[in-house]
């Protein structure tokens, strides 16, 4: 009897049992600071682009190819995840144009919208956060005649264009 009241009141396993109950909130703050790391990471590449695209077209030039559009050759600048996509990660898609009472000429302002889709955090079923990078520049070079990139005409509702 007395050996079983010892048994009874040890306390081994009882790390381990504190330890199962305690681990998958840490896995969950785990899996949130990465897919937040994710998240910024995303939203900086696109902050990058967007400032890449805006001063090309400030500076009317396209460094693709003579096929390619000022649009496509920014986004192929991204990393490959954000260029190509994945299951979690939509794409980037990239928007040159004029803001509302721009004409175009020197000094006026023209903008580069970067758009993507990112599931946040796929394992709690969270749906897709859309990322939203913008970049306003001056015109320096008027495209004239000799435009080297074409101002997108459908722009997505959030993109701003005032």
């Amino acid at each position: 009897m007395r050996r079983l009241r010892r048994r009874l009141g040890s306390e081994r396993g009882t790390a381990l049992a504190e330890f199962a109950l305690v681990l998958p909130l840490l896995l969950l703050i785990l899996m949130g600071i990465i897919f937040f790391g994710r998240y910024l990471s995303y939203a900086n590449d696109e902050t990058q682009l967007a400032s890449s695209a805006a001063r090309w077209a400030a500076i009317n030039a396209n460094p693709g190819s003579g096929s390619q559009t000022l649009q496509q050759y920014v986004a192929q600048q991204a990393s490959p995840e954000l260029s190509n996509g994945s299951s979690n990660v939509t794409p980037v898609k990239v928007y040159i144009y004029y803001p509302t009472g721009s004409t175009g000429s020197v000094g006026q302002p023209v903008r580069a919208c970067v758009t993507n889709s990112v599931s946040f955090i796929p394992l709690l079923g969270v749906s897709n956060t859309r990322i939203v990078q913008t970049a306003t520049m001056s015109v320096e070079n008027a495209p004239g005649s000799s435009a080297a990139w074409t101002p997108d005409t459908a722009i997505p509702s959030q993109c701003p264009t005032n």
